[in-house]
């Protein structure tokens, strides 16, 4: 068995406080959750925000029901917690109204959840997020030999953990399939103002094949045929629902840094090629180097925000087309990081970024040290 990143949730438990677990659907949170509860020697209560009964009686936000619900527990855990209306307050009221009570809450949809809690918990809350399976996960099972030899999957197919343990290429073309088709936008399209699946399904076959590439809201929309804000509003909640993450511009000395424009990034490499309903192997493809950018770069994601980085992290672009893939900058140090597919190609900074930065730090990414950036 797999040891996941949060394996032991005690570590952040804390009476008086609730837990958060955020991730996309299907990343093994419910699973992460039922592994601790069978170890924990805590007296515990788990039920789910599907129950209606709990959708009921959480969402009263009757004080006499909710204590009595969690009397004589140690710890109160709620799956897919943001299925329950108001659940912050009956969080709230939990954590009050019991001293030395335990809550863990476990939620797809980050936008959803945290919009609920935020208020109500402030102060009361941690909040940890759980990704697709990461390199460093499979660094304790793997060494470094074997996790090279499986890059090309990973690139393909991604790290679900139900995609990682399937065993046949058919098998995980399958279950991306049904992944992308009943789960991805399962909790974007649940919100009544979001009405037009087609064009959100475009909006994001659009960023699929432009990863790794600046783009701006206008140039979307415009390819669209729809208004700005409705493209704005379309992005925030893909990454608010873990489809997709942005990198800003980094500009800070040079007057033709280009600053209005993002890139757009999957969470998951597997998903990104399922929406484009493309799984040839790379030697047949003209993406390899998207798909390893983007592969890098939530990797690379999941490493720091697993070890609490703080930092910052930019592209660089100049309008006459000099650029670097990753800037991370973080206590007023940078460093930057172009990202290349072959190894042997030969890579300079960027005059103007040496010009401009002389401080930062500049180091190519290929097959040969990827496992040293992301592990």
């Amino acid at each position: 068995m797999l040891k996941r990143q949060y394996a032991d949730l005690s570590k952040y438990l804390k009476a008086n406080h609730v837990l958060i677990i955020f991730g996309p659907r299907q990343v093994g949170k419910t699973t992460l959750l039922k592994q601790f509860l069978h170890r924990t020697n805590l007296r515990y209560k788990l039920e789910s925000g599907d129950n209606i009964r709990i959708q009921n009686l959480l969402g009263s936000q009757d004080f006499k029901k909710i204590l009595e619900f969690a009397q004589g527990y140690d710890l109160i855990a709620i799956d897919e917690a943001q299925q329950i209306p108001n659940i912050g307050m009956a969080l709230k009221i939990l954590v009050d109204e019991m001293p030395n009570l335990k809550v863990i809450a476990t939620g797809s949809s980050s936008f959803d959840l945290s919009q609920q809690v935020g208020e109500p918990l402030t102060g009361r809350k941690m909040t940890l997020t759980l990704y697709p399976i990461a390199q460093l996960e499979l660094a304790d099972r793997y060494n470094r030999y074997e996790l090279k030899q499986e890059l090309e999957t990973n690139l393909i197919f991604g790290g679900y953990p139900e995609i990682v343990c399937a065993k046949t290429k058919e098998e995980k073309i399958a279950l991306l399939k049904e992944l992308v088709d009943a789960y991805l936008f399962k909790d974007i399209l649940a919100l009544e103002k979001i009405k037009n699946s087609e064009t959100l399904v475009k909006l994001v076959k659009l960023l699929a094949f432009q990863i790794g590439q600046p783009v701006s809201h206008h140039e979307l929309a415009t390819s669209l045929h729809i208004d700005i804000k409705t493209v704005e509003r379309y992005l925030d909640l893909l990454q608010k629902s873990f489809v997709i993450c942005k990198l800003g511009a980094f500009s800070k000395n040079l007057r033709n840094e280009i600053t209005k424009k993002q890139k757009y990034y999957f969470f998951d490499n597997g998903v990104r090629n399922a929406i484009i309903a493309q799984f040839n192997e790379l030697d047949l493809r003209n993406d390899v180097g998207a798909l390893f950018e983007n592969f890098l770069f939530i990797e690379r994601l999941k490493k720091l925000n697993y070890s609490n980085f703080y930092g910052n992290r930019y592209f660089w672009r100049t309008y006459d087309e000099k650029e670097i893939d990753f800037i991370e900058e973080i206590e007023g140090k940078l460093d930057a990081y172009e990202i290349k597919w072959h190894p042997g190609k030969q890579v300079r900074c960027p005059s103007q970024w040496n010009k401009a930065y002389p401080d930062a730090s500049f180091k190519v990414i290929n097959q040969e040290n990827y496992l040293d950036f992301i592990i």
